[in-house]
């Protein structure tokens, strides 16, 4: 199937949000004593005292920040449609409250609220490049917690090798799901090792607040070394287990998308080049760099891996 490629988020570069502009914005917000409920639109999920978190520059401070209206107007989230422009038709769903399964090789099987599980979590902020396999790309201020400190929650047992993320499906407010030819839900996975990776992140707010629908609200994983397609959104279950999964673009088309789906520029896509890509609001491409320049991070996971399709 051949995915869309609209003109649409080629806008001019000043409409980029300079970094030290974000930070000021950040530090007001603080000073004011507003989080989250001051800034958030309407139709998030509110957590009072949560926003902005705290700043974690481990992985690196990628700049230019892309522009908070960029990043939350054009969205990939099939659920809604197959289309860029899809942030109003997002705002009907329904996620409050929220719950998570999780099930398979853990102590005990169990469900868990989304302010629950917040309450519980390590909330930080971490700017991380992120690239679509349709070579747009974005850098933007992901807040949320650590995928190992929600592994470790969950308590696996017993050496699970994989772990397994769908999102929601709600027909009443997700017109997407009509559309057959798509193998519902939404799933997505990650090997444990990857799972485990200090990079690896669960993001539940963006640019300060708290995550928009259209995003993935209201908490999705984040990969920043993989392609965007591999950061399942608007979770609601988590599984353990021995078995791989086929993911959600893996099962509708294998010969493209495959698990491991790790970012190489020398790697093509069957049906366009890798090496470049166009950053939202920008005017020019950009060379794409190898693991989306995480590579010091992440390499080591796949030394033992040679034989394996790792980058489509």
């Amino acid at each position: 199937m051949l995915i869309k490629l609209p003109k649409g988020w080629e806008l001019p570069e000043r409409t980029a949000t300079p970094e030290g502009l974000y930070l000021r914005r950040r530090e007001a917000v603080k000073a004011m004593g507003l989080g989250a409920v001051a800034i958030a639109a309407p139709g998030l999920a509110l957590a009072d005292g949560k926003y902005p978190a705290p700043r974690n520059d481990k992985f690196g401070k990628p700049e230019p920040i892309t522009a908070e209206k960029l990043a939350t107007t054009y969205n990939n989230f099939y659920e809604f449609s197959d289309g860029k422009d899809l942030w109003r038709a997002a705002q009907k769903m329904k996620i409050s409250p929220w719950t998570i399964k999780v099930s398979g090789k853990v102590e005990k099987p169990f469900e868990v609220g989304f302010d629950d599980l917040l309450a519980k979590m390590p909330l930080e902020e971490r700017v991380y490049r992120h690239r679509c396999v349709e070579t747009w790309s974005m850098i933007v201020p992901w807040s949320g917690f650590p995928l190992r400190a929600l592994v470790d929650y969950c308590k696996p047992v017993n050496n699970p090798q994989y772990i397994v993320m769908k999102t929601a499906m709600d027909p009443k407010t997700m017109p997407g799901l009509e559309e057959v030819v798509y193998p519902w839900p939404y799933i997505e996975g990650l090997a444990m090792d990857e799972a485990m990776n200090d990079l690896a992140f669960v993001a539940t707010g963006l640019y300060g607040k708290p995550i928009p629908k259209q995003n993935g609200a209201p908490l999705r994983l984040v990969a920043p070394w993989k392609y965007g397609f591999k950061s399942v959104k608007s979770i609601v279950s988590i599984e353990f287990t021995d078995k791989r999964p086929v993911s959600f673009w893996e099962k509708l088309q294998a010969s493209e998308y495959g698990f491991w789906a790790n970012v190489n520029p020398k790697v093509p896509h069957p049906r366009w080049s890798q090496a470049t890509e166009k950053p939202l609001g920008s005017g020019e491409r950009i060379p794409t760099q190898l693991y989306n320049g995480y590579a010091e991070f992440v390499a080591g996971l796949y030394t033992n891996r040679t034989a394996e399709k790792l980058y489509m």
